[in-house]
């Protein structure tokens, strides 16, 4: 999962993308509005957490100008403000969750969690299954058949994106745009590396491999027949 955090903060700033990194998210950082707005219309977020008060462009402007461009990427806005009319005039511009500064970490991630399962309409918003392998997205928990698979934060979000695309091939660039942040260099071979780790955690020890490689295309996971 990609997240876009828009804060010029520096230590709030700081304190949000630790805690995201360690969650399995992808988080690209913007510090002032005009490159935060210019980030969230030119890239493929899951979820966008915007601070209201900002240099150059204001967070309620970039809410506005997202929706007015048919952008329907959840926003989650961070405010000092407490007052109920402030909150009001945040969702009614488009924001889809206020969250009142000081707030704890682990509220700003279930919140962060609950829009991106509402957001892709997940019957099982909490546990994904592709055959003998299930992964519980809350307890942070894979199992595949009768063993426990203990997966490091960023195997974690490679596996919930794979499984949420299931069947489907996903090329590098888009598993790095999901997966990993913006400042990775496209060349890395960075993808292939953490792919082998998660395939030998995954498939090995089974008869049916889970995970694919489309050789020139991409990789997939899927049951085979």
């Amino acid at each position: 999962m990609r997240l876009l955090l828009i804060e010029d903060d520096r230590k709030i700033a700081a304190f949000i993308l630790k805690g995201l990194k360690e969650s399995g998210f992808a988080t690209d950082h913007a510090e002032d509005g005009e490159d935060g707005l210019h980030m969230a219309v030119t890239e493929p977020y899951d979820a966008i957490i915007v601070d209201l008060m900002l240099p150059r462009l204001d967070g309620l402007k970039i809410i506005e100008t997202l929706r007015d461009q048919d952008i329907t990427t959840p926003v989650i806005i961070l405010s000092a403000k407490r007052a109920l009319d402030d909150r009001i005039r945040g969702l009614q511009t488009g924001g889809d969750d206020y969250l009142t500064k000081p707030f704890a970490f682990t509220e700003l991630l279930v919140r962060v969690q609950a829009l991106i399962r509402r957001a892709s309409r997940i019957s099982e918003p909490t546990f994904l299954k592709v055959g003998d392998l299930s992964v519980d997205l809350i307890a942070h928990e894979v199992v595949r058949g009768d063993r426990q698979i203990q997966l490091q934060p960023r195997e974690f979000a490679l596996l919930e994106f794979m499984m949420r695309n299931k069947g489907k091939v996903l090329s590098k660039t888009m598993i790095m745009e999901h997966v990993w942040d913006y400042n990775f260099d496209p060349k890395t071979n960075v993808v292939e590396a953490r792919m082998c780790k998660l395939r030998e955690k995954i498939d090995r020890g089974f008869d049916k491999k889970l995970i694919h490689t489309v050789y020139g295309v991409g990789y997939a996971l899927k049951e085979t027949v």
